[in-house]
């Protein structure tokens, strides 16, 4: 084996191995991107439903208070009353409007619960998109 076969395949191997950590180093900057990016996406998707809740636990509180308003203004109007017939009606309807509000406000809960829901995936269901075509894409070519 002559000198110069020795010095050839020293600095082919030299080149592999230069290119080898060029690449793993890539696939490493790549991947910490990646894991960054999803992280990223948890904390908005995390804030996105923190907001979320707290619009919901406001417009209940806002409920519950209207509710004890009305019963307050109802007992007040009960001890007015001068029949029985005035009673029932008075009770009557503060039950109907308070079961009536309820399932309205139930209704608006349910939709803002879904949207929330659905704004909070937006980040993350992205990030899924991009990590499968990411893993994926090297496999196609």
């Amino acid at each position: 084996m002559n000198t110069n076969s020795f010095e050839t395949a020293g600095f082919a191997a030299r080149e592999q191995i230069e290119k080898a950590s060029q690449t793993a180093y890539k696939s490493f900057e790549e991947m910490s991107k990646l894991q960054k990016d999803n992280w990223d996406a948890v904390v908005a998707a995390s804030q996105i439903w923190a907001k979320g809740a707290e619009v919901i636990g406001k417009a209940w509180m806002g409920l519950a208070q209207e509710t004890l308003e009305t019963a307050a203004t109802t007992a007040k109007a009960m001890v007015g009353v001068k029949t029985l017939r005035e009673a029932v009606d008075l009770q009557a309807d503060f039950a109907k409007g308070n079961f009536d509000k309820f399932v309205a406000e139930s209704t608006k809960m349910s939709e803002t619960v879904v949207k929330v829901a659905n704004d909070a995936m937006e980040p993350i269901t992205a990030r899924v998109n991009v990590s499968v075509e990411k893993i994926f894409k090297p496999l196609a070519a």
